[in-house]
C-alpha cells in the first residue's frame, strides 16, 4: 500500500514557475514508477509525465515537453514536477500516481497506476 500526498500548488502568473512535490509513504516507494496527471474543470484527467523507479527513464506529454521536468528522490520518498513557462492552459488539479510497470510509451494510461494522491490546485493567470 502506498499513500501519496501532493503539495506545492498555487496561483502563478503566466510565464512563471512552480514546483510540485508528492510525498509517498511506505518503504517500497523506490520500486514504483511515478506519474503526474492533471484535470481541468469539465475535462478528462490527462497524463503529464512519468518517471521510472530509478529515475533513469522519463516520459512526457507533448504539451509539456521542454517546460516541465519530473524527478524523484528515493531517499526522501518524493517525486517532483518542476513547471516552467507556465501557461493559462496549464491550470488544473495536479495528481501524482504510482504504479508497478516499466516506463515506456504507454505510461500515459491511467489504468497502469495503482495509487493516486488527492491532488493540488495549480492556477495560472494571464
Amino acid at each position: 500500500q502506498v499513500q501519496l500526498v501532493e503539495s506545492g500548488g498555487g496561483l502563478v502568473q503566466a510565464g512563471g514557475s512552480l514546483r510540485l512535490s508528492c510525498a509517498a509513504s511506505g518503504r517500497t516507494f523506490s520500486t514504483y514508477a511515478m506519474g503526474w496527471f492533471r484535470q481541468a474543470p469539465g475535462k478528462e484527467r490527462d497524463f503529464v509525465a512519468a518517471i521510472s523507479w530509478s529515475g533513469g527513464s522519463t516520459y512526457y506529454a507533448d504539451s509539456v515537453k521542454g517546460r516541465f521536468t519530473i524527478s524523484r528522490d528515493n531517499a526522501k520518498n518524493t517525486v517532483y514536477l518542476q513547471m516552467n513557462s507556465l501557461k493559462p492552459e496549464d491550470t488544473a488539479v495536479y495528481y501524482c500516481a504510482a504504479g508497478s510497470f516499466l516506463v515506456d510509451g504507454s505510461s500515459w494510461q491511467r489504468r497502469r497506476y495503482d495509487y493516486w494522491g488527492q491532488g493540488t490546485q495549480v492556477t495560472v493567470s494571464s
